[in-house]
């Protein structure tokens, strides 16, 4: 199990034999890096309350990544071959990880390794951050530490999922949202999130008849935020922007939505655009839970993804439709995503359900009655109890972060298996598997 250092001397006597020195680290015991050191490394990056003992093992782990060719990068190569048409056959997963991020992130490159897969996006968003509380520089080193342990070499891929502006909060002070946003893109950025999802669809204004109207601050937020991010990107890097046409839970998108977005989100920008756009197929996050806590069958409209990506890759030259609300769908719908040419899919929520399902009953107990203490005055008159449970547990994931951290092996590998065995159907499925030798080349 994991320590935290007593000082930093403490901290300088447990990597001088590994790494030689805090200045210029250089890995002399391999072993004994990943068996023991990276795990006290990364648990001091996150939870000491040291300022100075916890920015010092967050550098190690960044330079230690950086020695081993471990590298954050943008997919933007690759959707860019894409967009052109010169790749295709299978779907980007992007997995959104609340909990157990150091964990989850090992099993998934683990799975990586094992069945040959190129890319997976590793991403949190940014209602996540608050609520799960992990900030942009610890989600990434959890990340990182994660591929050291699991001796995985090449490009990483860290994204920012739904930067999304708050309608109220625009009506309010535009500006200071504005500068809140920017500001978290920011922070990321620096962290290693070359990848960025802005989602204004909030912004959608559909009391306007027009439909230009109605994506109008839509495509201006947007185009703003993306202005923003080309100014801020390392010079070596360009990082992948994705947009949002359709707010995730209202109505379906349309061709017409797209056109009127992206027509004058291009009259907005002067530098590299989105390389791809989020739309609305008829989920919901989280799914929708019925009276008993169970959850309702979701029917998407694939046809939007195809329609809607044909055009944005033969006008736009954009790598496609993304997918979100995902991975509470059947397994059999998976297959549609690559019959209709989706480029991502975005998975979350069904890794948070594993993770409550399998969690042992005293954690899951306690985390159960926080909800009820904190969050009861927020229940409505129309949910059940387990709706409301439901719906409401995630946020008990920032209380109970470091507890959750703290389980022994074997509590975690019963979840971290049941992980690995909902994902391997779906990586076959989005026929991610054994595209290494496809994807390489775009990040050589």
């Amino acid at each position: 199990m994991a320590r935290l250092f007593t000082s930093l001397t403490d901290l300088e006597n447990e990597i001088n034999p590994i790494l030689g020195n805090s200045i210029d680290p250089k890995v002399t015991d391999q072993k004994k890096l990943r068996d023991v050191l990276i795990d006290n490394l990364i648990y001091n990056a996150l939870f000491h309350t040291d300022s100075v003992i916890k920015e010092k093992s967050g550098e190690l782990i960044q330079l230690v990544a950086a020695s081993s060719s471990i590298k954050s990068s943008s997919i933007y190569p690759l959707y860019r071959a894409i967009g052109h048409k010169e790749i295709s056959g299978f779907v980007v997963p992007a997995i959104n990880i609340r909990t157990l991020t150091f964990d989850i992130t090992r099993s998934i490159l683990r799975l990586m390794k094992e069945r040959n897969i190129g890319v997976v996006i590793f991403e949190i968003a940014r209602s996540e951050m608050k609520y799960t509380q992990q900030t942009p520089k610890e989600f990434a080193l959890s990340v990182l530490a994660a591929a050291i342990k699991e001796n995985y070499v090449g490009p990483i891929f860290i994204q920012g999922d739904h930067f999304q502006f708050n309608k109220e909060n625009v009506i309010k002070n535009r500006d200071e949202e504005i500068n809140n946003i920017q500001q978290l893109i920011a922070k990321s950025i620096a962290a290693g999130f070359y990848n960025i999802d802005i989602d204004a669809s909030t912004l959608v204004d559909l009391t306007q008849p027009d439909i230009v109207e109605q994506q109008k601050l839509n495509s201006e937020m947007t185009a703003l935020l993306t202005e923003f991010i080309r100014k801020n990107q390392p010079s070596e890097t360009t990082i992948s922007i994705g947009g949002e046409i359709g707010h995730i839970g209202d109505k379906n998108s349309t061709l017409s939505d797209f056109e009127a977005f992206m027509t004058q989100y291009l009259q907005n920008i002067s530098s590299i655009g989105i390389s791809k756009v989020s739309v609305q197929t008829g989920s919901s996050h989280g799914g929708t839970p019925l009276p008993d806590g169970t959850l309702q069958e979701v029917k998407l409209d694939f046809s939007v993804l195809k329609t809607i990506g044909e055009i944005a890759q033969g006008k736009y030259h954009l790598a496609g439709a993304v997918q979100h609300g995902a991975s509470t769908l059947p397994l059999s719908d998976f297959d549609q995503l690559v019959n209709n040419g989706t480029v991502e899919v975005h998975l979350a929520t069904a890794l948070q359900n594993i993770v409550y399902d399998y969690l042992p009953d005293g954690i899951k107990k306690d985390m159960s009655e926080w909800v009820i203490a904190n969050l009861s005055q927020d229940m409505s008159s129309e949910q059940t109890h387990e709706q409301f449970i439901y719906k409401n547990r995630k946020k008990a994931l920032g209380p109970f972060k470091k507890a959750i951290w703290d389980l022994p092996e074997k509590d975690k590998n019963i979840i971290l298996g049941h992980i690995e065995s909902y994902l391997i159907p779906i990586f076959d499925k989005i026929r991610i598997s054994n595209t290494k030798s496809l994807t390489d080349p775009y990040f050589s």
